[in-house]
C-alpha cells in the first residue's frame, strides 16, 4: 500500500525521467569510458543518478511511518496549459511559423510574451508587476544571449530589425 501518493509518483516520474535519458543517450550516443568521455556519458550518468533517487523516494513512499498519508489532490489544468502555452508560444516568437507565413518576432517579444503568459497561471496578475519582470527579463537575455554569449538569434520584431 502507497501511503504518501505525492512522494511514490514523484519518485515513479524521476525513474521514468532518468530511465528514458540513460536509455536515449546510451542508443543515441557514443558513451565512452570515464577516461575518454563520449556525448551519452552525461546525459547517461544523470539519467541513472535520476533513475535512482526516483527509485529511494518511491520505496521511501511506501515505508512511510505516517498513517493518513499524503494524496494527490485534483490536477491543476489551467495553471498546466497555460505554462506548455506559454513555452509554445516563446517558440513561435523567436522563430516564426514559416509554413504559415508568420515572420519572427524575435527574443524581446517572446521573453514579454512568456512572462505575460505564464504569469496568468498564477491566482493573482498584477500588469505593471508583470510588465516590469518582463523588461528586466528581457534585458538580462539580450545581455546574457546576445552580449556576453554572441548568440546569433532574432532580437526585434522583423519590422524593427530591417
Amino acid at each position: 500500500m502507497i501511503k504518501n501518493q505525492r512522494d511514490f509518483y514523484s519518485g515513479a516520474l524521476f525513474v521514468l525521467v532518468g530511465g528514458g535519458f540513460a536509455v536515449w543517450s546510451y542508443l543515441g550516443y557514443r558513451i565512452g569510458t570515464g577516461l575518454r568521455m563520449g556525448p551519452g556519458y552525461f546525459p547517461f550518468a544523470l539519467g541513472i543518478l535520476l533513475a535512482i533517487l526516483g527509485a529511494i523516494i518511491a520505496i521511501k513512499a511506501q515505508m512511510d511511518g505516517s498513517t493518513g498519508g499524503t494524496r494527490i489532490g485534483a490536477v491543476a489544468w489551467r495553471p498546466l496549459l497555460l505554462i506548455i502555452a506559454a513555452n509554445l508560444l516563446f517558440g513561435v516568437a523567436i522563430g516564426g511559423l514559416p509554413s504559415i507565413g508568420l515572420p519572427p518576432m524575435g527574443l524581446m517579444v517572446g521573453i514579454f510574451v512568456v512572462t505575460f503568459v505564464a504569469s496568468l497561471a498564477g491566482d493573482e496578475f498584477q500588469f505593471v508587476e508583470v510588465f516590469l519582470v518582463s523588461g528586466v527579463l528581457a534585458a538580462l537575455s539580450y545581455l546574457a544571449f546576445i552580449v556576453v554569449l554572441r548568440l546569433q538569434i532574432p532580437v526585434w520584431p522583423f519590422f524593427i530589425a530591417e
